[in-house]
């Protein structure tokens, strides 16, 4: 008689942690092989993958630095432009203080002011103290800053009236719409601004929250970049309920200038409508030479012809973003992830921990607006 010993609860006990742990192995391995079938950028964000294979970090570049070590002193033919009012003089000198501490100290871009009125004794003594760098004031011409002659004035002042009431932002504002159309056609065919290839837009009442160590206009120039922005946002569409279709009908009277590979998905996935993105123009660096070139000098006279800058509110925003998009390639527009910026109420901020850790930002990364709803950042890095 042949008497079979029953395995003892601890024999038990280890047989089947075996085969558990054989089980969980055999799962690695099979999964692991599984990944190896796919890409495995699928499991990655497309913030991660734009910036492991697109982004152009120009803090990694030393030769864009200033220090005491730095050779070419010498600057690009840039300006800092700033379109300011007298009586926004205390703001803006906040913002220069910023703007000086952070970068312009460095490398000494001379500063452009442009006003519809002739700037106060009190408002050029004031910035003048404020930069060592040379400082230029130029009046604005009147038909940069006046109604065009096909514009029904009667028509204008209803459409003013009627956005007041729907309490549209700027809707009832005559100045804001100069501004824009200003800031859409002309600026850059200012006698002032003629001189100059490469540009900063600066305003009133912002901040700037890190140091910017690096030439920005050698890193645009050296990388081919036309246009820079850092917060990308939503249009209020009741300001623009027009412009879309007015885009369309330029695109089909002047298809020679459509770029084919173009970044237009960042404001329309079928070109049908348009999905309100826009890079927000408070902050702009770019290359003067864009906007004076034949296609969009074409564009803007399109566009100004149909009178929505007066009948509607179109915003300088929304125009430069539709023509960037549709004229240029997507490397061609750089995120300035490194520069923190806020005006308010939306805030750049970088999240990247290294930033932070070598003491040259006072930003709060998790009030940065680059997530928050209405934010069109995500749709950038998804393309």
């Amino acid at each position: 008689m042949v008497i079979i010993k029953k395995p003892s609860q601890r024999s038990l006990y280890f047989q089947y942690v075996f085969l558990i742990a054989l089980t969980i192995i055999s799962s690695v391995i099979s999964f692991a092989f599984f990944l190896s079938l796919f890409d495995i950028t699928l499991f990655k964000s497309n913030r991660q993958i734009f910036f492991e294979n697109e982004y152009v970090n120009p803090t990694k570049d030393r030769t864009l630095f200033y220090d005491f070590n730095y050779e070419n002193k010498t600057r690009e033919n840039g300006a800092i432009v700033v379109l300011v009012r007298n009586e926004e003089l205390s703001s803006l000198m906040s913002s220069m203080r910023q703007f000086e501490d952070r970068f312009n100290k460095k490398f000494q871009y001379p500063y452009v002011f442009l006003n519809d009125k002739e700037f106060t004794k009190e408002f050029i003594e004031s910035t003048k103290a404020m930069t060592n760098a040379e400082t230029k004031y130029g009046l604005i011409p009147v038909e940069m800053w006046s109604y065009p002659s096909w514009i029904n004035q009667t028509e204008a002042l209803y459409a003013r009236k009627k956005m007041e009431e729907d309490k549209v932002i700027y809707g009832g504002s005559e100045s804001y719409r100069h501004m824009c159309r200003f800031n859409s056609g002309f600026f850059f065919r200012h006698p002032l601004i003629e001189q100059y290839d490469y540009y900063w837009r600066l305003e009133p009442g912002v901040e700037f929250m890190c140091d910017i160590d690096y030439d920005v206009f050698k890193f645009i120039k050296k990388n081919n970049i036309t246009y820079g922005f850092t917060i990308a946002l939503m249009e209020v569409k009741e300001t623009i309920p027009t412009l879309w279709d007015t885009v369309k009908e330029f695109t089909k009277e002047y298809p020679e200038y459509m770029n084919k590979n173009s970044a237009m998905k960042f404001i329309s996935n079928t070109g049908k409508n348009y999905n309100m993105c826009h890079f927000w123009s408070n902050f702009e660096i770019g290359d003067l030479n864009f906007w004076r070139s034949e296609k969009y000098i074409k564009f803007f006279e399109f566009l100004d012809k149909a009178g929505g800058f007066f009948y509607e509110r179109w915003g300088d925003a929304p125009v430069h973003t539709i023509a960037l998009a549709l004229f240029l390639e997507k490397n061609q527009i750089h995120f300035f992830n490194d520069i923190s910026y806020r005006h308010d109420p939306f805030e750049h901020c970088p999240i990247e921990k290294d930033v932070h850790e070598g003491g040259k930002c006072h930003c709060n990364p998790e009030k940065t607006f680059d997530f928050t709803w209405g934010s069109c950042l995500p749709s950038w890095f998804s393309l």
